[in-house]
Protein backbone atom coordinates (compact mmCIF):
# COMPACT_ATOMS: atom_id res chain seq x y z
CA UNK A 1 0.00 0.00 0.00
CA UNK A 2 1.49 3.37 -1.17
CA UNK A 3 1.95 5.48 1.76
CA UNK A 4 0.21 9.24 1.57
CA UNK A 5 2.79 11.79 1.37
CA UNK A 6 3.14 14.27 4.37
CA UNK A 7 5.81 16.20 3.81
CA UNK A 8 4.90 20.29 3.50
CA UNK A 9 4.21 21.38 0.06
CA UNK A 10 5.52 24.48 -1.39
CA UNK A 11 3.29 27.52 -1.54
CA UNK A 12 4.59 30.90 -2.32
CA UNK A 13 2.38 33.97 -2.31
CA UNK A 14 3.70 36.84 -4.74
CA UNK A 15 2.21 39.58 -3.11
CA UNK A 16 1.82 41.17 0.58
CA UNK A 17 -1.56 42.84 0.67
CA UNK A 18 -4.56 41.94 2.12
CA UNK A 19 -5.31 39.64 -0.07
CA UNK A 20 -2.04 37.75 -0.04
CA UNK A 21 -1.26 37.48 3.53
CA UNK A 22 -4.77 36.42 4.29
CA UNK A 23 -4.48 33.37 1.88
CA UNK A 24 -1.04 32.68 3.78
CA UNK A 25 -2.93 32.65 6.72
CA UNK A 26 -5.45 30.49 5.55
CA UNK A 27 -3.04 27.73 4.52
CA UNK A 28 -0.93 27.67 8.05
CA UNK A 29 -4.15 27.22 9.51
CA UNK A 30 -4.92 24.55 7.22
CA UNK A 31 -5.78 21.16 9.00
CA UNK A 32 -6.11 18.76 6.42
CA UNK A 33 -3.05 19.89 3.95
CA UNK A 34 0.62 21.40 5.64
CA UNK A 35 1.96 24.02 3.49
CA UNK A 36 5.20 25.83 4.04
CA UNK A 37 4.76 29.28 2.91
CA UNK A 38 6.65 31.63 1.57
CA UNK A 39 5.94 35.22 1.02
CA UNK A 40 7.31 37.10 -1.88
CA UNK A 41 6.59 40.83 -1.90
CA UNK A 42 8.52 44.03 -3.00
CA UNK A 43 6.52 46.17 -0.38
CA UNK A 44 6.18 44.24 3.22
CA UNK A 45 3.21 44.76 5.76
CA UNK A 46 6.17 46.95 7.62
CA UNK A 47 6.23 49.43 4.50
CA UNK A 48 3.11 51.37 5.54
CA UNK A 49 4.40 54.26 4.45
CA UNK A 50 5.17 53.28 0.70
CA UNK A 51 2.31 54.41 -1.84
CA UNK A 52 3.46 50.97 -4.01
CA UNK A 53 0.89 49.26 -2.51
CA UNK A 54 -2.78 49.77 -2.21
CA UNK A 55 -2.85 48.20 1.49
CA UNK A 56 -1.98 50.69 3.60
CA UNK A 57 -4.32 53.48 2.35
CA UNK A 58 -7.48 51.39 1.54
CA UNK A 59 -10.38 52.98 3.12
CA UNK A 60 -10.96 49.03 5.06
CA UNK A 61 -14.61 49.05 5.87
CA UNK A 62 -17.62 46.85 4.20
CA UNK A 63 -19.03 49.10 2.07
CA UNK A 64 -21.96 48.12 -0.84
CA UNK A 65 -20.61 47.83 -4.24
CA UNK A 66 -22.28 46.87 -7.38
CA UNK A 67 -20.22 43.72 -8.08
CA UNK A 68 -21.36 41.71 -5.04
CA UNK A 69 -25.45 42.44 -6.47
CA UNK A 70 -23.77 40.87 -10.02
CA UNK A 71 -21.43 38.07 -9.49
CA UNK A 72 -22.89 35.90 -7.06
CA UNK A 73 -18.96 34.45 -6.51
CA UNK A 74 -18.26 38.15 -5.39
CA UNK A 75 -21.85 38.38 -3.35
CA UNK A 76 -20.41 34.67 -1.38
CA UNK A 77 -17.17 36.82 -1.03
CA UNK A 78 -18.25 39.39 0.49
CA UNK A 79 -20.45 37.70 3.08
CA UNK A 80 -17.56 35.20 4.26
CA UNK A 81 -15.42 38.27 4.88
CA UNK A 82 -18.24 40.39 6.59
CA UNK A 83 -18.93 36.98 8.86
CA UNK A 84 -15.48 36.56 9.51
CA UNK A 85 -14.61 40.77 10.55
CA UNK A 86 -17.83 40.98 12.87
CA UNK A 87 -16.59 38.00 14.91
CA UNK A 88 -13.08 39.38 15.31
CA UNK A 89 -15.08 42.60 16.64
CA UNK A 90 -14.60 41.63 20.06
CA UNK A 91 -10.94 41.21 19.65
CA UNK A 92 -10.59 45.06 18.84
CA UNK A 93 -9.16 45.11 15.57
CA UNK A 94 -12.35 45.06 13.91
CA UNK A 95 -14.84 48.18 14.76
CA UNK A 96 -18.79 47.80 14.85
CA UNK A 97 -20.22 50.83 12.65
CA UNK A 98 -23.66 52.57 13.06
CA UNK A 99 -23.99 53.88 9.47
CA UNK A 100 -26.16 55.65 7.29
CA UNK A 101 -25.97 56.14 3.29
CA UNK A 102 -27.88 58.75 2.40
CA UNK A 103 -28.75 59.41 -1.78
CA UNK A 104 -30.23 62.18 -3.74
CA UNK A 105 -32.51 60.05 -5.27
CA UNK A 106 -35.72 58.14 -3.90
CA UNK A 107 -35.12 54.97 -6.00
CA UNK A 108 -34.54 51.66 -5.08
CA UNK A 109 -33.82 51.28 -1.61
CA UNK A 110 -35.88 48.45 -0.98
CA UNK A 111 -34.28 46.14 -3.33
CA UNK A 112 -30.43 46.87 -2.41
CA UNK A 113 -28.77 43.37 -3.09
CA UNK A 114 -26.57 43.76 0.48
CA UNK A 115 -29.71 44.54 2.85
CA UNK A 116 -29.63 41.07 3.83
CA UNK A 117 -25.65 40.85 4.67
CA UNK A 118 -25.21 43.59 6.72
CA UNK A 119 -27.16 44.10 10.07
CA UNK A 120 -29.92 46.18 11.53
CA UNK A 121 -30.78 47.29 8.01
CA UNK A 122 -33.49 49.87 7.53
CA UNK A 123 -35.11 52.68 5.66
CA UNK A 124 -34.50 56.08 6.93
CA UNK A 125 -37.64 57.77 7.92
CA UNK A 126 -37.83 61.24 6.11
CA UNK A 127 -37.15 63.37 9.28
CA UNK A 128 -33.42 61.43 9.62
CA UNK A 129 -32.78 62.69 6.09
CA UNK A 130 -30.29 66.12 6.34
CA UNK A 131 -30.97 68.18 3.14
CA UNK A 132 -29.73 67.79 0.47
CA UNK A 133 -30.70 64.11 0.39
CA UNK A 134 -34.08 62.62 -0.38
CA UNK A 135 -33.80 59.12 0.69
CA UNK A 136 -31.50 57.05 2.89
CA UNK A 137 -30.51 53.99 4.71
CA UNK A 138 -29.42 52.62 8.00
CA UNK A 139 -27.56 49.25 8.83
CA UNK A 140 -24.20 48.68 11.13
CA UNK A 141 -21.34 47.55 8.95
CA UNK A 142 -17.44 46.84 10.12
CA UNK A 143 -13.89 48.90 9.74
CA UNK A 144 -10.40 47.78 10.31
CA UNK A 145 -7.46 49.79 10.62
CA UNK A 146 -5.21 49.04 8.20
CA UNK A 147 -1.50 50.40 10.06
CA UNK A 148 -2.55 47.72 12.93
CA UNK A 149 -4.71 44.83 10.85
CA UNK A 150 -1.61 44.68 8.53
CA UNK A 151 1.14 44.45 11.21
CA UNK A 152 -1.09 41.48 12.80
CA UNK A 153 -1.35 39.50 10.23
CA UNK A 154 2.31 39.47 9.34
CA UNK A 155 3.10 39.11 13.04
CA UNK A 156 0.55 35.78 13.04
CA UNK A 157 2.20 34.82 10.39
CA UNK A 158 5.77 35.24 11.51
CA UNK A 159 4.57 33.13 14.11
CA UNK A 160 3.71 30.11 12.47
CA UNK A 161 6.88 30.43 10.97
CA UNK A 162 6.12 31.62 7.26
CA UNK A 163 8.82 33.56 5.64
CA UNK A 164 8.82 36.66 4.34
CA UNK A 165 11.08 37.01 1.05
CA UNK A 166 11.95 40.98 0.30
CA UNK A 167 11.75 40.87 -4.18
CA UNK A 168 10.96 43.05 -6.89
CA UNK A 169 10.25 40.07 -9.11
CA UNK A 170 9.79 41.04 -12.74
CA UNK A 171 9.31 37.83 -14.63
CA UNK A 172 7.81 34.63 -13.35
CA UNK A 173 11.00 32.93 -14.38
CA UNK A 174 12.68 34.59 -10.91
CA UNK A 175 10.23 32.16 -8.65
CA UNK A 176 10.55 28.90 -10.37
CA UNK A 177 13.86 28.06 -7.75
CA UNK A 178 11.17 28.65 -4.62
CA UNK A 179 8.40 27.26 -5.93
CA UNK A 180 10.44 24.08 -6.91
CA UNK A 181 8.88 21.42 -9.23
CA UNK A 182 5.75 20.54 -7.18
CA UNK A 183 4.99 23.67 -5.30
CA UNK A 184 1.91 25.97 -6.01
CA UNK A 185 2.40 30.09 -7.06
CA UNK A 186 -0.62 32.03 -5.79
CA UNK A 187 -0.40 35.63 -7.50
CA UNK A 188 -1.52 38.15 -5.07
CA UNK A 189 0.53 41.09 -6.91
CA UNK A 190 -2.34 43.31 -7.28
CA UNK A 191 -1.10 46.32 -9.92
CA UNK A 192 2.12 44.67 -10.53
CA UNK A 193 0.64 41.70 -12.69
CA UNK A 194 0.34 44.41 -15.52
CA UNK A 195 3.79 44.31 -16.05
CA UNK A 196 5.63 41.06 -14.53
CA UNK A 197 6.23 38.79 -17.69
CA UNK A 198 4.39 35.49 -17.75
CA UNK A 199 1.17 37.28 -16.52
CA UNK A 200 0.87 40.55 -18.57
CA UNK A 201 -2.35 41.75 -17.74
CA UNK A 202 -3.26 44.68 -19.37
CA UNK A 203 -6.98 44.35 -17.63
CA UNK A 204 -5.89 46.44 -14.70
CA UNK A 205 -6.19 49.82 -13.81
CA UNK A 206 -5.73 52.15 -10.88
CA UNK A 207 -8.38 54.13 -9.32
CA UNK A 208 -6.52 56.70 -7.22
CA UNK A 209 -8.48 57.37 -3.96
CA UNK A 210 -7.44 60.61 -2.21
CA UNK A 211 -8.28 60.73 1.47
CA UNK A 212 -7.60 62.66 4.91
CA UNK A 213 -6.83 61.20 8.14
CA UNK A 214 -8.02 62.83 11.54
CA UNK A 215 -8.59 61.98 15.05
CA UNK A 216 -12.20 62.56 16.39
CA UNK A 217 -14.00 61.23 19.41
CA UNK A 218 -17.15 63.07 18.23
CA UNK A 219 -17.42 61.17 14.70
CA UNK A 220 -18.59 57.29 15.70
CA UNK A 221 -20.46 56.38 12.78
CA UNK A 222 -19.80 55.48 8.83
CA UNK A 223 -21.28 58.04 6.83
CA UNK A 224 -21.68 58.59 2.65
CA UNK A 225 -23.59 59.61 -0.14
CA UNK A 226 -24.28 57.43 -2.72
CA UNK A 227 -22.61 58.78 -5.41
CA UNK A 228 -24.95 60.41 -8.38
CA UNK A 229 -23.87 60.95 -12.15
CA UNK A 230 -22.20 64.26 -11.68
CA UNK A 231 -20.14 63.11 -8.50
CA UNK A 232 -18.76 60.26 -10.78
CA UNK A 233 -18.20 61.96 -13.58
CA UNK A 234 -15.71 63.87 -11.53
CA UNK A 235 -14.12 61.49 -9.13
CA UNK A 236 -15.78 62.18 -6.08
CA UNK A 237 -16.88 59.98 -3.37
CA UNK A 238 -17.54 61.07 -0.01
CA UNK A 239 -17.57 58.82 3.13
CA UNK A 240 -16.40 59.33 6.48
CA UNK A 241 -15.00 55.89 8.10
CA UNK A 242 -14.26 55.60 11.56
CA UNK A 243 -11.81 52.99 12.59
CA UNK A 244 -10.66 50.86 15.24
CA UNK A 245 -7.47 51.62 17.03
CA UNK A 246 -5.42 49.98 19.94
CA UNK A 247 -2.25 52.25 20.24
CA UNK A 248 -4.23 55.10 18.38
CA UNK A 249 -7.86 56.06 19.15
CA UNK A 250 -10.68 57.91 17.50
CA UNK A 251 -9.01 58.04 14.11
CA UNK A 252 -11.57 58.80 10.63
CA UNK A 253 -10.91 58.41 7.38
CA UNK A 254 -12.53 61.55 5.03
CA UNK A 255 -12.95 60.55 1.63
CA UNK A 256 -12.81 61.05 -0.87
CA UNK A 257 -12.08 60.57 -5.16
CA UNK A 258 -12.74 57.87 -7.09
CA UNK A 259 -10.32 58.57 -10.18
CA UNK A 260 -10.20 55.52 -12.79
CA UNK A 261 -6.98 54.93 -14.74
CA UNK A 262 -5.45 58.07 -12.65
CA UNK A 263 -1.91 56.67 -11.82
CA UNK A 264 -0.80 60.17 -10.00
CA UNK A 265 0.29 59.42 -6.24
CA UNK A 266 0.67 62.97 -5.42
CA UNK A 267 -0.81 64.99 -2.81
CA UNK A 268 -3.37 67.29 -4.02
CA UNK A 269 -4.25 70.24 -1.38
CA UNK A 270 -7.19 71.51 -3.21
CA UNK A 271 -8.86 67.94 -3.73
CA UNK A 272 -8.03 67.86 0.20
CA UNK A 273 -9.97 70.56 0.70
CA UNK A 274 -12.50 69.73 -1.27
CA UNK A 275 -13.35 66.67 0.73
CA UNK A 276 -12.83 68.26 3.90
CA UNK A 277 -15.79 70.73 3.06
CA UNK A 278 -18.11 67.64 1.27
CA UNK A 279 -17.26 65.28 5.05
CA UNK A 280 -18.10 68.72 6.83
CA UNK A 281 -21.77 69.13 5.55
CA UNK A 282 -22.04 65.49 6.85
CA UNK A 283 -20.83 66.08 9.88
CA UNK A 284 -20.74 69.70 10.90
CA UNK A 285 -18.06 68.63 14.16
CA UNK A 286 -15.46 68.02 11.80
CA UNK A 287 -15.48 72.20 11.43
CA UNK A 288 -14.29 72.33 15.26
CA UNK A 289 -10.45 72.57 15.75
CA UNK A 290 -10.83 72.02 19.05
CA UNK A 291 -12.35 68.39 18.57
CA UNK A 292 -10.61 67.75 15.42
CA UNK A 293 -6.85 67.10 14.42
CA UNK A 294 -5.66 66.48 10.68
CA UNK A 295 -3.57 63.74 11.21
CA UNK A 296 -2.25 62.58 7.48
CA UNK A 297 -2.90 63.05 3.71
CA UNK A 298 -3.20 59.86 1.67
CA UNK A 299 -3.09 58.86 -1.72
CA UNK A 300 -3.84 55.25 -3.36
CA UNK A 301 -4.44 53.38 -6.62
CA UNK A 302 -7.33 50.93 -5.78
CA UNK A 303 -5.76 47.77 -8.16
CA UNK A 304 -9.41 47.62 -10.40
CA UNK A 305 -9.48 45.28 -13.23
CA UNK A 306 -11.55 45.39 -16.44
CA UNK A 307 -14.57 42.42 -16.16
CA UNK A 308 -13.66 42.11 -12.43
CA UNK A 309 -11.25 40.11 -10.31
CA UNK A 310 -9.22 37.02 -11.60
CA UNK A 311 -9.23 34.22 -9.15
CA UNK A 312 -8.22 30.86 -11.36
CA UNK A 313 -5.60 28.48 -11.59
CA UNK A 314 -3.05 28.21 -14.41
CA UNK A 315 -0.39 26.10 -16.10
CA UNK A 316 2.44 28.57 -17.29
CA UNK A 317 5.13 27.34 -19.50
CA UNK A 318 8.62 27.38 -19.48
CA UNK A 319 10.78 28.88 -21.10
CA UNK A 320 8.66 32.39 -21.45
CA UNK A 321 7.49 32.96 -24.64
CA UNK A 322 9.61 30.46 -26.32
CA UNK A 323 13.50 29.79 -26.41
CA UNK A 324 14.43 33.00 -28.67
CA UNK A 325 12.77 35.97 -27.62
CA UNK A 326 15.72 38.12 -26.61
CA UNK A 327 13.24 40.23 -24.46
CA UNK A 328 12.65 37.92 -21.23
CA UNK A 329 14.97 38.67 -18.85
CA UNK A 330 17.80 36.19 -18.55
CA UNK A 331 17.72 34.13 -15.08
CA UNK A 332 19.31 30.93 -14.41
CA UNK A 333 16.12 29.02 -15.01
CA UNK A 334 15.24 30.86 -18.28
CA UNK A 335 16.12 28.12 -20.91
CA UNK A 336 14.91 25.31 -18.70
CA UNK A 337 11.84 23.45 -20.22
CA UNK A 338 8.87 22.62 -17.35
CA UNK A 339 5.87 24.34 -16.04
CA UNK A 340 4.55 25.83 -12.90
CA UNK A 341 1.30 25.65 -11.44
CA UNK A 342 -0.71 29.43 -10.68
CA UNK A 343 -3.34 30.65 -9.08
CA UNK A 344 -4.31 34.15 -9.63
CA UNK A 345 -5.83 36.72 -6.91
CA UNK A 346 -6.00 39.93 -8.29
CA UNK A 347 -7.79 43.19 -9.43
CA UNK A 348 -10.33 43.84 -6.29
CA UNK A 349 -10.31 47.33 -6.66
CA UNK A 350 -11.35 48.52 -3.44
CA UNK A 351 -13.02 45.56 -2.06
CA UNK A 352 -9.71 44.30 -1.28
CA UNK A 353 -10.29 44.12 2.66
CA UNK A 354 -14.43 43.29 2.05
CA UNK A 355 -13.48 40.35 0.33
CA UNK A 356 -10.59 39.07 1.60
CA UNK A 357 -11.26 35.99 3.48
CA UNK A 358 -13.88 35.07 0.82
CA UNK A 359 -10.95 35.14 -1.72
CA UNK A 360 -8.82 33.22 0.27
CA UNK A 361 -11.42 30.45 0.71
CA UNK A 362 -11.83 30.26 -2.78
CA UNK A 363 -7.89 30.18 -3.33
CA UNK A 364 -7.46 27.55 -1.28
CA UNK A 365 -10.42 25.72 -2.61
CA UNK A 366 -8.51 26.04 -5.85
CA UNK A 367 -5.15 25.17 -4.58
CA UNK A 368 -6.28 21.95 -3.16
CA UNK A 369 -8.30 20.90 -6.59
CA UNK A 370 -4.46 21.53 -8.28
CA UNK A 371 -3.00 18.81 -5.82
CA UNK A 372 -5.27 16.38 -6.89
CA UNK A 373 -4.02 16.50 -10.66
Amino acid sequence: MTVPDQSPKQLVVLGAGVIGLTIAYLATADLDDSFRVTIVARDMPEDMDSQAWASPFAGANWAPMPMGGIDPRVRRREQVTFEKFWDMIPTGLVKKLPSKVYSRSAAGASKLWWSDLVREFRILAPEEIPEPYVAGVAFCTVSVNPQEYIPWLSSELRARNVEFVRKHVRTLEELRPLVGVDGILVNASSLGSRSIIGVEDTKLFPIRGQSVLVQSSQLQEFLAVKPDDKAMSAGADTYIIPRPGRSLVDTVLLGGTFEVGNWDTSIDMNVARAIFDRCSELAPSLRNSDQTKILAHNVGLRPAREGGPRVEAEIVQFPLRGENDPLVPWSTTSLKEGEMRVVHAYGFGGAGYQTSWGVAEDVMAIIKGMQGQ
